[in-house]
Protein backbone atom coordinates (compact mmCIF):
# COMPACT_ATOMS: atom_id res chain seq x y z
CA UNK A 1 0.00 0.00 0.00
CA UNK A 2 1.29 3.11 -0.87
CA UNK A 3 2.06 5.73 1.73
CA UNK A 4 3.40 8.84 0.04
CA UNK A 5 1.19 12.00 0.65
CA UNK A 6 0.56 14.03 -2.64
CA UNK A 7 -0.78 17.53 -2.75
CA UNK A 8 -4.25 17.11 -2.38
CA UNK A 9 -5.03 19.77 -5.05
CA UNK A 10 -4.25 17.47 -7.39
CA UNK A 11 -6.36 14.77 -6.21
CA UNK A 12 -9.91 16.39 -5.48
CA UNK A 13 -10.61 20.41 -6.47
CA UNK A 14 -11.40 21.80 -2.82
CA UNK A 15 -14.73 23.07 -1.87
CA UNK A 16 -15.36 26.53 -2.19
CA UNK A 17 -19.39 27.30 -1.72
CA UNK A 18 -22.03 28.91 -4.22
CA UNK A 19 -22.08 32.59 -3.81
CA UNK A 20 -25.11 32.96 -1.17
CA UNK A 21 -24.86 29.30 -0.38
CA UNK A 22 -22.50 29.00 2.64
CA UNK A 23 -25.56 28.95 4.89
CA UNK A 24 -25.96 24.83 5.70
CA UNK A 25 -29.82 25.18 5.53
CA UNK A 26 -29.34 27.14 1.86
CA UNK A 27 -27.03 24.05 0.76
CA UNK A 28 -28.95 21.66 2.02
CA UNK A 29 -32.45 22.33 0.79
CA UNK A 30 -30.83 24.86 -2.50
CA UNK A 31 -29.21 21.42 -3.24
CA UNK A 32 -32.35 19.25 -2.79
CA UNK A 33 -34.13 21.74 -5.07
CA UNK A 34 -31.67 21.91 -8.29
CA UNK A 35 -30.91 18.39 -8.27
CA UNK A 36 -34.83 17.76 -8.68
CA UNK A 37 -34.65 18.92 -12.76
CA UNK A 38 -33.11 16.22 -13.66
CA UNK A 39 -35.24 13.64 -15.69
CA UNK A 40 -34.22 9.68 -14.22
CA UNK A 41 -33.59 7.72 -17.07
CA UNK A 42 -33.94 3.91 -15.26
CA UNK A 43 -35.18 0.99 -15.84
CA UNK A 44 -36.21 -1.16 -12.79
CA UNK A 45 -34.81 -4.64 -12.14
CA UNK A 46 -37.03 -6.77 -9.13
CA UNK A 47 -34.71 -8.80 -7.05
CA UNK A 48 -36.24 -11.01 -4.78
CA UNK A 49 -34.73 -11.98 -1.28
CA UNK A 50 -33.48 -14.85 0.49
CA UNK A 51 -36.74 -14.09 3.70
CA UNK A 52 -39.32 -14.50 0.96
CA UNK A 53 -39.74 -10.44 0.20
CA UNK A 54 -38.07 -8.38 -3.07
CA UNK A 55 -35.93 -5.50 -3.33
CA UNK A 56 -36.00 -3.34 -6.41
CA UNK A 57 -32.83 -1.55 -8.56
CA UNK A 58 -32.68 0.67 -10.97
CA UNK A 59 -30.58 0.55 -13.84
CA UNK A 60 -29.37 3.93 -15.30
CA UNK A 61 -29.66 3.54 -18.90
CA UNK A 62 -25.96 3.32 -20.55
CA UNK A 63 -23.11 3.53 -21.19
CA UNK A 64 -23.11 0.47 -23.64
CA UNK A 65 -19.87 -1.08 -22.81
CA UNK A 66 -19.37 0.30 -19.06
CA UNK A 67 -15.75 -0.16 -17.54
CA UNK A 68 -17.08 -0.76 -14.18
CA UNK A 69 -20.47 -0.64 -12.41
CA UNK A 70 -21.14 1.45 -9.11
CA UNK A 71 -24.21 0.39 -6.81
CA UNK A 72 -25.66 3.91 -5.17
CA UNK A 73 -27.40 3.72 -2.00
CA UNK A 74 -29.68 6.50 -0.78
CA UNK A 75 -30.72 7.90 2.59
CA UNK A 76 -33.78 8.21 4.92
CA UNK A 77 -36.31 7.91 2.92
CA UNK A 78 -35.16 8.49 -0.62
CA UNK A 79 -35.18 6.38 -3.17
CA UNK A 80 -33.25 5.81 -6.51
CA UNK A 81 -35.09 9.24 -7.65
CA UNK A 82 -33.66 10.92 -4.71
CA UNK A 83 -32.33 14.19 -6.90
CA UNK A 84 -28.35 13.39 -5.58
CA UNK A 85 -29.01 9.49 -6.39
CA UNK A 86 -29.96 10.68 -10.40
CA UNK A 87 -27.22 13.89 -10.77
CA UNK A 88 -24.52 10.68 -9.53
CA UNK A 89 -25.75 8.07 -11.77
CA UNK A 90 -25.75 10.80 -14.18
CA UNK A 91 -22.58 11.99 -13.49
CA UNK A 92 -20.90 8.43 -13.25
CA UNK A 93 -22.53 6.92 -16.95
CA UNK A 94 -21.23 9.88 -18.39
CA UNK A 95 -17.49 8.95 -17.17
CA UNK A 96 -18.45 5.44 -18.63
CA UNK A 97 -19.63 3.64 -15.50
CA UNK A 98 -22.75 1.98 -14.74
CA UNK A 99 -24.89 3.22 -12.13
CA UNK A 100 -27.37 1.00 -10.01
CA UNK A 101 -29.33 2.04 -7.85
CA UNK A 102 -30.71 0.43 -5.10
CA UNK A 103 -34.76 1.33 -3.40
CA UNK A 104 -34.36 -0.05 0.10
CA UNK A 105 -37.43 -2.02 1.26
CA UNK A 106 -40.63 0.17 0.80
CA UNK A 107 -38.84 2.72 -0.47
CA UNK A 108 -39.44 1.67 -4.04
CA UNK A 109 -43.43 3.01 -4.69
CA UNK A 110 -44.67 -0.43 -3.50
CA UNK A 111 -45.10 -2.04 0.40
CA UNK A 112 -42.75 -4.74 0.95
CA UNK A 113 -43.94 -7.99 2.01
CA UNK A 114 -42.61 -8.42 5.20
CA UNK A 115 -43.10 -6.24 8.46
CA UNK A 116 -38.96 -5.59 8.22
CA UNK A 117 -38.39 -2.76 6.20
CA UNK A 118 -35.07 -1.15 6.30
CA UNK A 119 -32.46 0.80 8.96
CA UNK A 120 -28.79 2.38 9.16
CA UNK A 121 -27.37 -0.85 9.76
CA UNK A 122 -29.10 -2.94 7.81
CA UNK A 123 -26.46 -4.67 4.84
CA UNK A 124 -28.13 -8.24 3.53
CA UNK A 125 -30.00 -6.25 0.51
CA UNK A 126 -26.72 -4.48 0.14
CA UNK A 127 -25.32 -7.54 -0.33
CA UNK A 128 -27.60 -9.10 -2.70
CA UNK A 129 -27.67 -6.02 -4.95
CA UNK A 130 -23.81 -6.01 -4.97
CA UNK A 131 -24.34 -9.95 -6.38
CA UNK A 132 -26.72 -9.12 -8.86
CA UNK A 133 -24.54 -6.59 -10.02
CA UNK A 134 -21.49 -9.41 -10.46
CA UNK A 135 -23.65 -11.52 -12.37
CA UNK A 136 -25.48 -9.11 -14.72
CA UNK A 137 -21.97 -7.27 -15.33
CA UNK A 138 -19.38 -10.35 -14.93
CA UNK A 139 -15.38 -8.90 -15.25
CA UNK A 140 -16.22 -5.33 -14.55
CA UNK A 141 -14.81 -3.80 -11.19
CA UNK A 142 -17.25 -2.90 -8.41
CA UNK A 143 -17.96 0.11 -6.04
CA UNK A 144 -20.40 1.62 -4.18
CA UNK A 145 -21.64 5.06 -3.08
CA UNK A 146 -23.62 5.09 0.21
CA UNK A 147 -25.47 9.38 0.65
CA UNK A 148 -26.47 9.81 4.35
CA UNK A 149 -28.33 6.62 6.16
CA UNK A 150 -27.06 4.76 3.17
CA UNK A 151 -23.44 5.77 3.95
CA UNK A 152 -24.24 4.49 7.21
CA UNK A 153 -25.15 0.97 5.88
CA UNK A 154 -22.26 0.76 3.69
CA UNK A 155 -20.19 1.45 6.34
CA UNK A 156 -21.40 -1.39 8.93
CA UNK A 157 -21.35 -3.84 5.78
CA UNK A 158 -17.42 -2.78 4.97
CA UNK A 159 -16.27 -2.65 8.34
CA UNK A 160 -18.17 -6.16 9.91
CA UNK A 161 -15.69 -9.22 9.30
CA UNK A 162 -14.36 -7.64 6.18
CA UNK A 163 -17.15 -7.11 4.37
CA UNK A 164 -17.53 -6.00 0.90
CA UNK A 165 -15.24 -7.98 -0.37
CA UNK A 166 -14.86 -7.84 -4.29
CA UNK A 167 -15.52 -3.99 -4.29
CA UNK A 168 -12.49 -2.36 -5.68
CA UNK A 169 -13.92 0.95 -3.45
CA UNK A 170 -16.38 2.91 -2.08
CA UNK A 171 -17.67 6.46 -1.45
CA UNK A 172 -19.95 7.77 1.20
CA UNK A 173 -21.14 11.54 1.73
CA UNK A 174 -23.24 13.13 4.76
CA UNK A 175 -23.10 10.18 6.65
CA UNK A 176 -24.51 10.12 10.16
CA UNK A 177 -21.43 8.82 11.82
CA UNK A 178 -23.03 8.58 15.55
CA UNK A 179 -26.97 7.91 14.89
CA UNK A 180 -27.70 9.61 18.59
CA UNK A 181 -26.26 12.26 17.50
CA UNK A 182 -28.06 12.85 14.61
CA UNK A 183 -31.72 11.83 16.56
CA UNK A 184 -30.97 14.88 18.84
CA UNK A 185 -29.93 16.94 15.88
CA UNK A 186 -33.37 16.34 14.00
CA UNK A 187 -35.53 17.06 17.52
CA UNK A 188 -34.02 20.80 17.70
CA UNK A 189 -33.94 24.00 16.88
CA UNK A 190 -34.40 24.35 12.51
CA UNK A 191 -33.10 20.08 12.79
CA UNK A 192 -37.09 19.93 13.69
CA UNK A 193 -38.19 21.35 9.98
CA UNK A 194 -35.90 18.23 8.61
CA UNK A 195 -37.25 15.76 11.46
CA UNK A 196 -40.88 16.57 10.65
CA UNK A 197 -40.17 16.09 7.23
CA UNK A 198 -38.52 12.79 7.56
CA UNK A 199 -41.71 11.56 10.00
CA UNK A 200 -44.56 12.30 7.58
CA UNK A 201 -43.53 9.53 5.28
CA UNK A 202 -42.43 7.02 7.93
CA UNK A 203 -45.65 7.67 9.83
CA UNK A 204 -47.51 6.73 7.05
CA UNK A 205 -45.44 3.82 5.95
CA UNK A 206 -46.23 2.90 10.28
CA UNK A 207 -50.15 3.25 9.56
CA UNK A 208 -49.86 0.84 6.58
CA UNK A 209 -47.77 -1.54 8.36
CA UNK A 210 -49.75 -1.70 11.46
CA UNK A 211 -52.47 -2.63 9.58
CA UNK A 212 -50.92 -5.16 7.37
CA UNK A 213 -48.85 -6.69 10.60
CA UNK A 214 -51.17 -6.30 13.02
CA UNK A 215 -49.52 -8.71 15.57
CA UNK A 216 -45.73 -7.23 14.75
CA UNK A 217 -45.86 -3.48 14.15
CA UNK A 218 -47.29 -1.31 16.86
CA UNK A 219 -50.55 1.53 16.01
CA UNK A 220 -47.85 3.56 18.08
CA UNK A 221 -45.68 4.15 15.81
CA UNK A 222 -48.04 6.21 13.59
CA UNK A 223 -48.15 8.91 16.35
CA UNK A 224 -44.43 9.04 17.19
CA UNK A 225 -43.60 12.77 17.30
CA UNK A 226 -39.10 12.74 16.82
CA UNK A 227 -37.38 10.27 14.69
CA UNK A 228 -35.79 8.91 18.31
CA UNK A 229 -39.76 7.73 19.18
CA UNK A 230 -39.94 6.42 16.38
CA UNK A 231 -37.24 4.13 16.14
CA UNK A 232 -37.93 3.22 19.63
CA UNK A 233 -41.77 2.00 18.55
CA UNK A 234 -41.37 0.40 15.18
CA UNK A 235 -37.43 0.39 13.95
CA UNK A 236 -36.28 -1.58 17.06
CA UNK A 237 -38.65 -3.99 17.54
CA UNK A 238 -39.09 -4.70 14.37
CA UNK A 239 -35.39 -5.64 14.01
CA UNK A 240 -34.63 -7.20 16.89
CA UNK A 241 -33.00 -4.10 18.80
CA UNK A 242 -34.37 -3.56 22.42
CA UNK A 243 -34.60 0.09 21.73
CA UNK A 244 -33.72 3.23 19.66
CA UNK A 245 -30.31 3.29 21.85
CA UNK A 246 -29.85 0.24 21.37
CA UNK A 247 -30.20 0.43 17.69
CA UNK A 248 -27.77 3.26 17.67
CA UNK A 249 -25.17 1.95 19.59
CA UNK A 250 -25.10 -0.97 17.32
CA UNK A 251 -25.53 0.48 13.86
CA UNK A 252 -23.64 3.73 13.97
CA UNK A 253 -20.80 4.31 11.29
CA UNK A 254 -18.51 5.27 14.06
CA UNK A 255 -18.07 1.91 15.29
CA UNK A 256 -17.21 0.40 12.31
CA UNK A 257 -15.33 2.91 9.99
CA UNK A 258 -11.60 2.22 11.58
CA UNK A 259 -12.28 -1.55 10.06
CA UNK A 260 -12.58 -0.63 6.57
CA UNK A 261 -10.33 -2.14 4.41
CA UNK A 262 -10.82 -1.10 0.97
CA UNK A 263 -9.75 2.73 -0.24
CA UNK A 264 -12.93 5.04 0.23
CA UNK A 265 -13.55 8.73 -0.16
CA UNK A 266 -15.49 10.44 3.30
CA UNK A 267 -17.07 13.77 2.44
CA UNK A 268 -18.48 15.56 5.26
CA UNK A 269 -19.26 18.96 6.33
CA UNK A 270 -18.78 20.38 9.63
CA UNK A 271 -21.91 22.35 9.18
CA UNK A 272 -24.15 19.06 8.40
CA UNK A 273 -27.10 20.03 10.35
CA UNK A 274 -28.69 16.40 9.82
CA UNK A 275 -25.22 14.72 11.03
CA UNK A 276 -23.19 16.89 13.13
CA UNK A 277 -20.04 17.57 12.04
CA UNK A 278 -18.45 17.28 15.61
CA UNK A 279 -19.40 13.04 15.38
CA UNK A 280 -17.42 12.48 12.58
CA UNK A 281 -14.10 9.89 14.25
CA UNK A 282 -11.49 12.22 12.55
CA UNK A 283 -8.55 10.87 14.50
CA UNK A 284 -9.86 7.34 13.82
CA UNK A 285 -9.66 8.24 9.94
CA UNK A 286 -6.56 10.17 10.25
CA UNK A 287 -4.61 6.10 10.95
CA UNK A 288 -6.31 4.69 8.04
CA UNK A 289 -3.90 5.03 5.25
CA UNK A 290 -6.62 3.40 2.97
CA UNK A 291 -9.32 6.32 3.87
CA UNK A 292 -9.56 9.97 2.24
CA UNK A 293 -11.46 12.23 4.22
CA UNK A 294 -12.81 15.72 2.65
CA UNK A 295 -14.01 17.56 5.79
CA UNK A 296 -15.31 20.73 4.54
CA UNK A 297 -16.13 24.23 6.20
CA UNK A 298 -19.37 24.75 3.89
CA UNK A 299 -21.69 22.46 2.69
CA UNK A 300 -24.60 21.36 4.52
CA UNK A 301 -26.51 17.91 4.19
CA UNK A 302 -25.76 16.52 0.71
CA UNK A 303 -25.23 19.94 -0.73
CA UNK A 304 -21.86 21.02 -2.15
CA UNK A 305 -22.78 23.31 -4.60
CA UNK A 306 -19.89 25.01 -5.42
CA UNK A 307 -18.51 27.89 -7.25
CA UNK A 308 -15.91 27.17 -10.16
CA UNK A 309 -15.10 30.04 -12.67
CA UNK A 310 -18.12 32.47 -11.68
CA UNK A 311 -20.49 29.18 -12.13
CA UNK A 312 -22.17 27.53 -9.56
CA UNK A 313 -21.45 23.57 -9.65
CA UNK A 314 -22.62 20.15 -8.75
CA UNK A 315 -18.88 19.34 -6.68
CA UNK A 316 -20.38 16.77 -5.49
CA UNK A 317 -21.04 14.57 -8.37
CA UNK A 318 -17.91 15.73 -9.60
CA UNK A 319 -15.68 14.45 -6.79
CA UNK A 320 -17.19 10.72 -6.52
CA UNK A 321 -17.20 10.28 -10.27
CA UNK A 322 -13.07 11.50 -10.35
CA UNK A 323 -12.70 9.16 -6.90
CA UNK A 324 -14.90 5.71 -8.07
CA UNK A 325 -13.01 6.51 -11.95
CA UNK A 326 -9.97 6.42 -10.79
CA UNK A 327 -10.65 3.64 -8.30
CA UNK A 328 -11.10 1.37 -11.34
CA UNK A 329 -8.25 2.55 -13.37
CA UNK A 330 -10.47 5.25 -15.09
CA UNK A 331 -8.33 8.57 -16.10
CA UNK A 332 -10.72 11.89 -14.66
CA UNK A 333 -10.09 15.37 -15.44
CA UNK A 334 -9.48 15.60 -11.26
CA UNK A 335 -6.34 13.66 -9.94
CA UNK A 336 -8.37 11.11 -7.59
CA UNK A 337 -6.67 9.16 -5.29
CA UNK A 338 -5.06 5.34 -7.00
CA UNK A 339 -6.22 2.71 -4.63
CA UNK A 340 -4.34 2.68 -1.57
CA UNK A 341 -3.34 6.48 -1.28
CA UNK A 342 -4.74 8.38 1.58
CA UNK A 343 -4.83 12.04 2.24
CA UNK A 344 -7.10 13.99 4.93
CA UNK A 345 -7.73 17.46 4.26
CA UNK A 346 -9.55 19.29 7.00
CA UNK A 347 -11.18 22.87 5.51
CA UNK A 348 -11.02 25.41 8.08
Amino acid sequence: MKSSREPMSEILPAFEAAPGLRNPHAQTIVGRMARRRLEPRYDRVRLDTDDGDFVDVDVWRGPAEPAGACLLLHGLEGSARSGYMVTTSQALAAAGIQAVALNFRSCGGEPNRRPEAYHSGRTDDIERALAWIAERFPGRPRTAIGFSLGGNALLNLLGRNGGGDGLAGAAAVSVPYDLAASADALDRGMGRVYGQRFLRSLREKARDKALRFPGAVAPEAATARTIREFDDRLTAPIHGFRNAADYYARCSAKRFVGAVEIPMLLIHSRDDPLAPGASVPVEALRRRRNLLLELTRHGGHLGFLARRRRRRTRWLEQSLTAYISRTIGRMMPYNAPTSGTVLNRLHR
